[in-house]
């Protein structure tokens, strides 16, 4: 088969697998990410006690910046990070609306990386390699930038700051 037809039938098939994904909100109900299709998302793995969990506010303001435009900032607290995220559901959602007023979708904690990975997770690694083309997840506040086709665009590293974002962003919401 063709390279470039082999290659776009797996970012279709990527993109179809993406939206088929259900995942538990902080509130416990399953949510199907296709409840999402169309739109344009970041998705990022989340801690509440992490050196960056400030990124939560440039997070936020890009969500409100570009919420009207068909951006989804989807936040998924995970605790395999130097047990950065030690608190329930209840605790996470408290804090992230106390400290940070954050107004977009969080989930359930989940796992990013290992046997116990959310497949959420394994797709967007499979997708969006890290360095070198590793899969594994750094660390918390690994941001990924999906187009509204469900395609998998770029990862970004957990200390690129949601504000340096904004101009990928606002080029894909006008794709």
């Amino acid at each position: 088969m063709n390279p470039t037809i082999l290659l776009l039938t797996l970012i279709i098939q990527m993109s179809d697998s993406l939206y088929s994904i259900s995942a538990m909100s902080i509130d416990g109900q399953e949510v199907s990410l296709g409840a999402y299709r169309g739109k344009v998302l970041i998705i990022v793995n989340t801690a509440s006690e992490c050196g960056f969990t400030p990124h939560y506010t440039g997070l936020e303001k890009l969500y409100r910046a570009f919420k009207d435009s068909g951006l989804v900032v989807l936040g998924f607290p995970c605790n395999q990070f130097g047990s950065q995220e030690p608190g329930d559901e209840a605790q996470i959602k408290e804090f992230c609306r106390k400290e940070y007023d954050v107004t977009f979708p969080l989930f359930a904690k989940i796992d990013v990386n290992g046997d116990s990975a959310h497949p959420l997770y394994k797709l967007l690694k499979a997708a969006a390699p890290g360095i070198f083309d590793t899969a594994a997840i750094k660390w918390n506040f690994t941001k990924f930038l999906v187009g509204r086709d469900g395609a998998v665009l770029k990862r970004f590293a957990p200390n690129t700051a949601p504000e340096e974002m904004a101009d990928e962003i606002e080029a894909t919401l006008l794709k």
